[in-house]
C-alpha cells in the first residue's frame, strides 16, 4: 500500500492521542477504538457494519482510499 517511508514516531502519537479517547480508571485505556468512532466510519461508508462479536473491521474500496491518502498526508517521512 505505501510506497513511502513512514514516521513511525508519528504513527505512535496518533495510536497515543485515539487510545487516550477511551481514557478511564486514571491510566487505562481500552485496546480498541471507540464504538463511537467505528459508528461514524460506518455512516460515512468507510467500514462496512462493525456490529458483531468479530474483532476486526472491513474496510469499504472508499474507506481503503482514504485510509491510504490519510496516511501519506500525515505519516509519511518529509
Amino acid at each position: 500500500m505505501a510506497e513511502f517511508e513512514l514516521d513511525t514516531d508519528r504513527l505512535d502519537d496518533a495510536a497515543l492521542a485515539i487510545l487516550s479517547l477511551t481514557l478511564h480508571d486514571v491510566k487505562r485505556v481500552w485496546k480498541g477504538i471507540d464504538w463511537e468512532i467505528t459508528d461514524r466510519l460506518h455512516v460515512k461508508g468507510l467500514i462496512h457494519d462493525p456490529s458483531g462479536k468479530a474483532k476486526s473491521l472491513t474496510l469499504t474500496d472508499e474507506g481503503l482510499a482514504r485510509a491510504g491518502d490519510a496516511l501519506a498526508a500525515m505519516f509519511a517521512k518529509r
